[in-house]
């Protein structure tokens, strides 16, 4: 078991252990506070972060299995600590296992190896790096880090004492924005990428309509919640969703049952997605109404009825508000709790539909 910890002095640490339980347990992350003791337990047994507050300090103990759930506690807790405490502004400094590392372990460096066209507005970017295992698990989502232009060699990302990454100044820093792994194959040394394409592109479908073999990106990862199997599912989400939906498809017991609603402009767009035969997918065509502000995916989930046995689980990728209508949805009206449902928003109108693939 690895373990790391750091002490805070401060005479504020009650309230910091209940501000930040309160405020991971709100993103969905078991959390919860008692009498000036918090504990943070990532999922599947990946680690836990204890919170206890004395008089003049706040102590934090972290315990994890693995390298890459020390990594995401230490980021995690450091990053809720100094924003429940901007005011004194604490300095976080971890101490134990870890804390001597000159690079981040989550970060590798990637080439583009081929380029193919998926569908028309689908382009997937094969990248070829390093020591690929830790990315091989359940974990659907890495975080792609795009140089600025003009920047050669790339700079990246180094260790920071609090945990979290210390970024290159900002002319020189990368682009962040996180996509889904579609496939991996680790003995190779490559993991595939797709990448929806816009007329107005963002910086990652801008990158990936031009990029050709020999380009050069940034990867961090993986990161997200994990999907359960259970034997009946169901999933929805527009085309940025169609990755995670085919790796999680790739993975379910042969005799799962369940829907899986798609949401894309046309038939053009359609994908060969391997599934059990108990599975049925629907796709809903837009044809030229606006991606993320329409009803079709919405109407078709919420049509959907569930079996009462309740070995079920929902999940949906989508535009950010239709993740939150969704979430809604299943939780109040369907009564689904944490453990059976997730709505994650992929992208946001605000921003653009760069935001995830």
């Amino acid at each position: 078991m690895l373990k790391a910890e750091a002490t805070i002095p401060t005479t504020a640490g009650l309230a910091y252990v209940a501000a930040v339980c309160a405020k991971l347990a709100k993103s969905d992350l078991d959390a919860h506070a008692e009498a000036g003791r918090g504990r943070v337990a990532l999922v599947d047994g990946l680690g836990t972060g204890t919170l206890e507050a004395a008089a003049d300090r706040l102590h934090i103990r972290l315990e994890s299995p693995t390298e890459q759930g020390l990594s995401v506690l230490k980021f995690l807790l450091s990053a809720q600590i100094e924003e429940a405490a901007a005011a004194e502004k604490p300095e976080v400094v971890w101490s134990g296992d870890g804390c001597d590392l000159t690079e981040l372990p989550s970060l590798r460096e990637m080439t583009v190896r081929r380029v193919a066209e998926v569908t028309p507005h689908v382009r997937r970017i094969t990248l070829t790096g390093p020591d690929l295992s830790r990315f091989e698990g359940d974990s659907l989502h890495v975080r792609l880090l795009f140089p600025p232009d003009g920047v050669h060699p790339p700079e990246w990302p180094k260790p920071g004492k609090n945990g979290r990454p210390l970024w290159p100044a900002e002319e020189r820093r990368p682009v962040q924005r996180v996509y889904t792994i579609r496939r991996i194959d680790v003995a190779a040394g490559e993991m595939d990428i797709d990448f929806v394409l816009h007329a107005a592109p963002g910086v990652a479908s801008g990158w990936a309509a031009g990029a050709r073999p020999g380009a050069v990106i940034g990867l961090m990862g993986p990161g997200g919640r994990e999907v359960r199997p259970a034997t009946h599912m169901l999933l929805a989400g527009d085309e940025t969703a169609i990755p995670a939906m085919a790796r999680i498809l790739a993975r379910l017991p042969q005799d799962t049952a369940g829907q899986v609603l798609i949401e894309v402009e046309d038939e053009r767009e359609v994908q060969n997605l391997v599934h059990p035969a108990g599975i049925t997918l629907l796709w809903l065509f837009r044809r030229g109404r606006e991606p993320g502000r329409n009803d079709i995916l919405a109407d078709a989930v919420m049509a959907v009825s569930l079996p009462q046995h309740g070995d079920v689980f929902c999940w949906l990728g989508a535009e950010e508000a239709v993740a939150r209508r969704i979430r809604s949805y299943w939780r109040e009206e369907k009564g689904l709790d944490r453990a059976r449902c997730l709505a994650v928003g992929y992208w946001k109108h605000a921003l653009t539909m760069d935001e995830a693939g």
